[in-house]
């Protein structure tokens, strides 16, 4: 009877050292390199940023009126609202981005996507495409803009409607 303990002690020590020298459950190829954890999107500080691309359509008006219908056919505008002052996605009127308001950070970000929401258009958009777009995105808040956006004062509201203001609070 002792010795049957003293081989069930036995066998319990070698399982238990046996269970130390496990490693962490990551899979590795005898003589492969372990896996290397990699960030999604741009890494904030201390990396170089890759060369930027230039845009064929800088300041060609006929693809920053394109990159305005296209803006609304691919329907960003239903994210990024109508002029693309923000509804369910970000205002892309704001002059400070996230992710960058260079043209080739823009394209990246049509590109490639960004987390919380705005997915990757570089698969199923042609470049050229793309780069119409972040033409016309460049031009808002500029006066080169097309359909702009109708400020208050330009809405047309005739006077003596409800909706006017009564001459005494002007």
């Amino acid at each position: 009877m002792k010795t049957l303990f003293y081989l069930l002690a036995l066998s319990g020590l070698i399982l238990a050292l046996a269970a130390c020298n496990r490693d962490n459950g990551v899979a590795v190829a005898s003589g492969a390199t372990p896996p290397i954890p990699t960030t999604v999107g741009p890494v904030p500080g201390g990396a170089t940023p890759p060369a930027a691309h230039a845009n064929p359509f800088s300041g060609n008006e006929v693809a920053l009126t394109e990159g305005r219908k296209l803006f609304n056919w691919y329907n960003c505008s239903g994210c990024h609202g109508g002029h693309a002052g923000g509804g369910m996605g970000p205002s892309l009127r704001d002059e400070i981005w996230l992710y960058g308001n260079r043209d080739d950070q823009i394209f990246d970000s049509i590109a490639q996507g960004r987390a919380h929401g705005m997915p990757a258009w570089g698969p199923k958009i042609p470049e050229q495409q793309i780069w119409k777009l972040v033409t016309y995105i460049k031009s808002l808040r500029t006066p080169q803009e097309p359909d702009p956006p109708l400020m208050p004062e330009q809405e047309g509201i005739v006077k003596g409607s409800i909706n006017s203001v009564p001459e005494a609070q002007k």
